[in-house]
């Protein structure tokens, strides 16, 4: 099967035994579909990055022989068997390329009409044929009306014949299919073909095409249930390859991934090339979570079909979700060697490409994006938030002002890019006002309003009253240029290489973290400028915070890596939360994890799940033998056999009050009132069967909870400074040992504090690294696999754990002299304008050289 340019498409057709033309859907996906990042977030984030699309228009254009990808609204071409159950009806004789034999039959005429249905009449190409041959032949000419686009036409002709006879079974059905191709965003004509087509049912009630034909029409109506109670039907009577694909998309548009992925592996069974088939297979692996499944799924739909666009589309977004940046280049490459021109993959390397840190190359890809689609609304904004990003403050602000004016229509869902674009528009402009400020003069913590704020952190649709917008683009305030390494002095060059080099040791080794050199700079820039403001600190020397100058306080030292964090990526509103409005932290700001969802496996935290179904068993342990003495014994053998976190859904059962779920808190032991606990993060389990369960956790930021914590880093951080002090004017080893030890709890204590809305956990290793340096002390080693700080914080038992753990893979070793010779940061970069030089500036080609 192939798509002609010209939107003529030639179908290839089978008949069944009793010479009745099968249904076959086109490319379910062709109806439907569907995809959830992430934001694996994500990362999910940063995400993920696959969006839902479903959209009942999708395949049903020139016969709806196209097949269409899961995860856009663009054709696949491919050659694989044509699956629509809507005919198209094509000269016998009709050539390619535009002949005169291959133009459509709506140029034909009446004579032609006739003697098209004749011939399809007298080979019998007709669903439910009859004994009449004249019959036959008027039933035809219905077809043929169809296949030639005259859709009212045909209904009319139909309805003509089931006047006279209501029964007659071909033409219920072929006035059903004129229904469905005239357009199913009238509900009057699905509800047309659904009556059409039940008719048929209640005529011939063992004929699968017509129960599949009838799902076809239900699913984009979003009647899943209905359409997948069809596609059993026919499975029952006839099953086929055909059917158990568009069974098993179904289900993946129903989120039942496991399902899926066993109505696709029994559409292989049946028929074992399909390339397509093998990529829905991939997909559901991918959706659950199971990534290197999903890449050798998707690997082999790529040996079946070498030059399949959307394999490596997807492969290349496996790889990324990995955090394998080469492997999902060189794929998203040979997606766009086979077509240069395909939107989507352009988008998807362009948003890996922005959240690796190569802001110019993600642009370039958005920009050929927009070319392609001018009205793609991802690439708008990411090529909005890019300019931005890099400080081309008036080409950022005219895209992003585009999103804006992409209105959603009445009843439409806004998309994330329409939520947030307000909020990065207005942040763009404070940052361009600031352009040229001392970064340590304003603050947009205290600078922008509470409720702007509020709603950005919760990610709310902007609906702000009397908010007054920040003042337009100033044009005495020129935008970012560009910044050549080279014309740095020698000593600033090796300041950025140093901060590169530290930088790369906060990178996670674990699968859905991308590695982000912009945001490695950043946070390496940060543990320098940390490093030298604790040591003024400790020699007594006051720095300069949010516009005064005072002896610095453990939030400033926090506060000069949150700057740093903030401006390597605008997108993200890194915020303290206890800066919140008052009626905020009242009701508290939730820090949610998923780790299982469903069917879905949060693999970030793969390592964790052990731990802390440790925990959950020794809780549940303890519970019962306070509230169930008597069924104490059976719920410890019970406990024994548990062995993942699904084996606790029978033992949910033994006690009423947590038959539909329970909650587990974890506490935090204090070091400034031994034997006080505070609360930590909170585990919740519902669900009563494997695939419909919710495993996560949470972390809730209120004010209460948030005093407690800051009195205990307060208390910690008065100690360090007294120590930090002592170890300035001391060569003793010992003093060294408790200042890092000092180091490791106080900042245990902010990771399981959570006090930021984005960016807690590297905004606290970087704090970790420069306080470090400070006290003579480097990190060397690498987080190990696996390992997530914030988690090993979390989920230790207590403050001395958490040392132990993080001092095993830091390696800290005698910090080097060079360091001491290292210009100030605060000084060599002291405005927006001068940061944000910094950080686009590429030093590749230097820093093994310099450092």
């Amino acid at each position: 099967m192939g798509v002609a340019r010209g939107g003529v498409l030639k179908c290839t057709h089978w008949q069944s035994e009793a010479g009745v033309m099968a249904p076959v859907l086109c490319g379910l996906a062709a109806l439907l579909l569907l995809l959830v990042p992430a934001s694996w977030g994500a990362g999910t984030a940063e995400a993920s990055i696959f969006q839902p699309f479903i959209n009942p228009e999708m395949g049903r254009q020139a016969g709806g022989c196209a097949h269409r990808s899961p995860e856009t609204n663009s054709a696949w071409d491919v050659e694989e068997e044509c699956d629509s159950a809507f005919f198209t009806f094509r000269e016998l004789d009709c050539e390619p390329r535009g002949s005169p034999a291959c133009e459509s039959i709506i140029s034909l005429n009446t004579e032609k009409i006739l003697s098209q249905a004749k011939t399809l009449a007298e080979q019998k190409r007709l669903p439910f044929i009859t004994d009449d041959d004249d019959t036959n032949e008027e039933l035809a000419i219905g077809y043929v009306l169809i296949g030639s686009g005259l859709h009212d036409e045909a209904i009319k002709h139909f309805s003509s014949l089931l006047q006279d006879d209501s029964d007659l079974v071909s033409a219920n059905y072929g006035r059903g299919i004129a229904y469905g191709k005239k357009g199913l965003h009238d509900i009057k004509n699905a509800e047309l073909a659904l009556f059409d087509l039940s008719r048929v049912i209640s005529l011939e009630p063992n004929r699968p095409e017509v129960y599949e034909q009838r799902a076809e029409i239900l699913s984009p109506l979003g009647r899943i249930s209905e359409a997948l109670s069809d596609l059993n039907q026919a499975v029952q009577i006839q099953p086929s390859a055909r059917l158990f694909r568009h069974r098993g998309t179904l289900h993946f548009i129903s989120e039942d991934y496991v399902a899926a992925n066993g109505d696709f592996q029994r559409s292989l069974d049946m028929n074992q090339n399909q390339p397509i088939t093998v990529l829905y297979k991939g997909l559901t692996f991918f959706h659950r979570g199971l990534l290197k499944e999903a890449i050798e799924t998707f690997k082999e739909a790529l040996k079946l079909k070498s030059n399949f666009i959307e394999a490596y589309k997807s492969l290349g977004q496996a790889y990324r979700e990995l955090g394998n940046f080469e492997a999902a280049m060189e794929n998203f490459q040979k997606a766009l060697m086979l077509n240069q021109n395909h939107v989507q993959t352009l988008q998807l390397r362009g948003m890996m490409l922005y959240h690796h840190g190569s802001l110019r190359e993600a642009l370039t890809n958005f920009k050929r994006c927009l070319q392609l689609e001018p009205y793609n609304e991802v690439c708008q904004y990411m090529k909005g938030l890019s300019h931005v990003s890099m400080g081309h403050f008036y080409e950022g602000i005219k895209a992003q002002t585009k999103v804006m004016l992409n209105d959603p229509l009445p009843g439409q869902k806004a998309t994330q890019e329409y939520l947030k674009v307000k909020y990065l528009r207005e942040y763009s402009r404070y940052l361009h006002a600031h352009l040229d400020t001392s970064v340590t003069e304003y603050n947009i913590d205290v600078d922008l309003p509470g409720v702007f704020k509020d709603h950005w952190a919760k990610n709310l649709p902007f609906l702000i009253d009397d908010y007054e917008e920040q003042p337009g683009l100033q044009p005495h305030i020129k935008d970012v240029l560009p910044q050549n390494f080279d014309s740095y002095k020698p000593e600033i060059q090796e300041l950025v290489c140093a901060a590169d080099r530290l930088g790369s040791l906060m990178q996670y080794e674990t699968s859905g973290f991308l590695p982000n050199k912009r945001i490695h700079r950043a946070m390496g820039l940060a543990a320098l400028e940390v490093m030298q403001s604790v040591q003024k600190t400790w020699s007594n020397s006051k720095v300069r915070i949010n516009g005064k100058t005072r002896l610095m306080q453990w939030r400033d030292m926090f506060d000069i890596a949150v700057k740093w964090r903030r401006i390597s990526d605008p997108d993200q509103p890194v915020l303290w939360l206890d800066q919140m409005p008052t009626q905020s932290l009242i009701r508290g700001f939730n820090n949610h994890i998923n780790l299982i969802r469903g069917q879905v496996i949060n693999m970030r935290y793969l390592e964790y799940f052990e731990k802390i179904l440790g925990f959950i068993k020794d809780r549940i342990r303890v519970y019962h033998s306070a509230n169930n003495p008597r069924g104490l014994l059976e719920v410890k053998e019970a406990l024994e056999k548990v062995s993942k976190v699904e084996d606790l859904l029978p033992i949910m059962k033994f006690n009423s009050k947590t038959r539909d779920g329970f909650t587990v808190n974890t506490k935090v032991p204090s070091l400034k009132d031994p034997g006080k606990e505070y609360d930590g993060f909170t585990i919740t389990i519902t669900g009563d069967k494997v695939g419909n369960m919710l495993f996560s956790v949470e972390t809730q930021t209120t004010e209460d909870r948030t005093q407690l914590y800051h009195a205990e880093i307060e208390a910690l951080y008065k100690d360090l400074t007294t120590k930090g002090k002592v170890l300035a004017l001391s060569t003793e080893m010992g003093e060294a040992d408790v200042v890092c030890d000092l180091i490791l709890s106080l900042v245990y204590y902010f990771y399981n504090l959570m006090p930021l809305s984005r960016g807690s956990s590297v905004v606290a290793y970087s704090v970790i690294m420069g306080a470090l340096m400070a006290s003579g002390k480097e990190v060397s080693g690498k987080i190990p696999k696996g390992k997530l700080v914030d988690f090993e914080a979390m989920t230790a038992p207590g403050p001395d754990v958490f040392t132990k753990s993080a001092k095993s893979w830091m390696k800290l070793k005698s910090l080097p002299y060079s360091y001491k010779n290292l210009p100030s940061v605060s000084e060599t970069f002291p405005t927006l304008r001068t940061v944000i030089e910094a950080l686009n500036t590429d030093s590749s080609t230097r820093c093994l050289k310099t450092f």
